[in-house]
């Protein structure tokens, strides 16, 4: 079998246990942010301490969070010009848009690890970082803007800075720069912290999945933008800046990744469309199954 083949059916195995659980009733949808956060904050800081402690720096690697914010820009054009051809109330084209420009980065990070290791789980955090980044400001913004609550006029800036991801990559990137090497006892505790990320990102994707029929075109739609426009943007920025190698991987493959989880969490907060956000991110968390490790595949 190829080894890369090999390294990716067990994530997609994990996916599966998620739904599994879900329908046994030994986990529940609600469950899901409980591990994702897990991970945020405990897992994957951990991670990518280890990943960039590991890898070698190069010049390109500043650019990656700029394509990212780049990405979500573009997004956001692209979108807003189908608004009126979509005649969509408010709140649905609010879920829509949102949907559009967030690039589930979590998605992404499993296969990266699978398929380059530490190399690419370093360039791909780099990239979540640019796009988390637009996430809590410009695209939280959109949602404000497009939802039905009144409750609030401002963006909480200070969430981007509270992240743990990229606290933990600035420490690692000032051990870097520094030539200080991690005692091999943090280095063994970092790892065993960092194991349990892949499979509880890829069980909770399970456990998000929830397809519904409503609006099954416009949701479609949204998928397509998301993730083949996103796709061919990819390609363009990383012909224009000359990417290479695993830089150049990762920034086409997440140019084209599914709907993030966000979607569902700012359409429940500002009140957009809740169901309408729910199912853009099912399908695209299931089209991504197998469409992301075939472009890794096929751009590596």
């Amino acid at each position: 079998m190829n080894p890369f083949v090999e390294k990716i059916i067990p994530l997609i195995l994990a996916f599966f246990v998620g739904i599994l659980f879900k329908a046994v009733k030994l986990l529940s949808k609600d469950d899901a942010p409980v591990l994702l956060r897990l991970v945020l904050t405990i897992t994957l800081p951990a991670l990518t301490i280890i990943a960039i402690s590991n890898v070698s720096l190069a010049a390109d690697m500043a650019l990656i969070p700029f394509m990212a914010i780049t990405v979500v820009f573009l997004m956001f054009f692209i979108s807003s010009g189908l608004r009126r051809k979509l005649n969509m109330p408010d709140p649905m084209f609010g879920s829509f848009l949102v949907g559009t420009m967030i690039m589930n980065t979590a998605y992404s990070l499993p296969f990266f690890a699978a398929a380059f290791g530490d190399e690419g789980l370093a360039r791909a955090t780099l990239f979540d970082i640019g796009n988390t980044f637009m996430i809590f400001t410009f695209t939280y913004y959109n949602a404000i803007k497009y939802g039905e609550n009144s409750h609030t006029d401002k963006i909480d800036w200070s969430k981007f800075l509270r992240l743990p991801p990229l606290w933990a990559m600035l420490i690692a990137f000032g051990w870097k720069l520094g030539g200080v090497q991690l005692p091999r006892l943090a280095l063994n505790t970092l790892n065993l912290i960092g194991q349990p990320t892949v499979p509880l990102v890829m069980i909770a994707l399970g456990l998000y999945f929830e397809p519904k029929l409503n609006n099954l075109g416009k949701a479609l739609l949204a998928v397509f933008i998301r993730m083949v426009v996103g796709l061919g943007i990819g390609i363009i920025l990383a012909t224009i800046f000359g990417f290479q190698g695993i830089t150049r991987t990762v920034v086409i493959v997440n140019s084209a990744l599914p709907i993030g989880f966000n979607t569902l969490i700012f359409a429940n907060l500002e009140n957009m469309d809740r169901e309408f956000a729910a199912t853009c991110v099912s399908i695209s968390i299931f089209i991504a199954l197998f469409y992301i490790p075939l472009l890794i595949y096929l751009f590596r």
